[in-house]
């Protein structure tokens, strides 16, 4: 279910090969596998990536709700167990530098400490914090902060992201006036409305609902969608990014729940705080 949810998030057994540190062709066995157990394609396959069947779309929403279910489970077996263990919830890109320089600082501190990732898609800015699934989060904010403390640790510029060949990507930057007719993708319904806002530029706007963020790539490309996006990343051929003069930043932050005394908590904040400094 894990390879299945990465694959559709993805939308390309490639990328998502690399997101759970494997090779491709068994990753494609074992979706080919899970397509024989259920009886149906999940995904309807080309040259250029993947899309949801009706089948596979429907397996997906039961799939995350089966994985959160397996990582409650997981978390209180090792509390049981007593084992030294942090949860960390990541948002989108884990490629981030600072992402890397932060685990490779905390494995030299913290040899002994059993560090368990997930992964989480757009829908939840705290990566599963407020329902218990992580100790502590690297997300982007703005969000609904009520009872959770948040650490500042960078802060990225934003720009729109559009297909290439859009007239509005040989602009040397832009302001979202300049977008004001156009579609944009949005989040699902119950999405945190401090989150939707500021990756909706502030205001209200009409468009194709997605999750992840290689949904957010393919609805560009395949509807000419706009969308916002930190600066920086990096994007396949067919499509551009913008800077918006008039947007604020995108801060990086690490979350966690208000007047919780946990040390591990407490040593993973000060290094991410010098990690994300450099």
């Amino acid at each position: 279910m894990r390879y299945f949810v990465a694959v559709a998030e993805e939308l390309h057994f490639g990328r998502a090969a690399t997101r759970l540190h494997m090779s491709q062709p068994p990753l494609s066995r074992a979706i080919r596998q899970l397509e024989a157990d259920v009886g149906a394609l999940l995904f309807a396959r080309s040259p250029t990536g993947v899309t949801l069947t009706p089948v596979g779309t429907v397996l997906l929403d039961e799939a995350r709700a089966l994985l959160d279910h397996a990582d409650r489970v997981r978390m209180r077996v090792h509390a049981a167990a007593g084992r030294a263990t942090l949860t960390i919830g990541i948002l989108g890109d884990g490629t981030d530098p600072g992402v890397s320089r932060l685990a490779a600082a905390y494995r030299r501190s913290h040899p002994g400490i059993d560090i368990r990732i997930r992964d989480t898609d757009l829908t939840d800015p705290t990566c599963g914090l407020r329902a218990g699934l992580v100790d502590v989060a690297l997300t982007r904010a703005p969000f609904d902060a009520t009872a959770l403390t948040v650490r500042a640790l960078r802060a990225d510029p934003v720009g729109v992201v559009l297909r290439a060949d859009d007239p509005l990507a040989r602009r040397d930057r832009l302001r979202l006036a300049e977008l004001s007719e156009r579609r944009w993708f949005r989040f699902p319904q119950g999405t945190d409305p401090l989150w939707q806002s500021y990756w909706d530029g502030g205001r209200p706007r009409e468009g194709p609902v997605v999750r992840a963020v290689q949904e957010c790539l393919q609805t560009v490309l395949w509807n000419g969608t706009v969308g916002l996006a930190p600066l920086g990343h990096e994007l396949p051929a067919e499509l551009a990014v913008v800077p918006l003069i008039d947007m604020p930043p995108s801060r990086v932050v690490a979350v966690w729940k208000e007047g919780d005394t946990n040390p591990l908590i407490r040593s993973f904040i000060e290094i991410a705080t010098t990690a994300y400094r450099r």
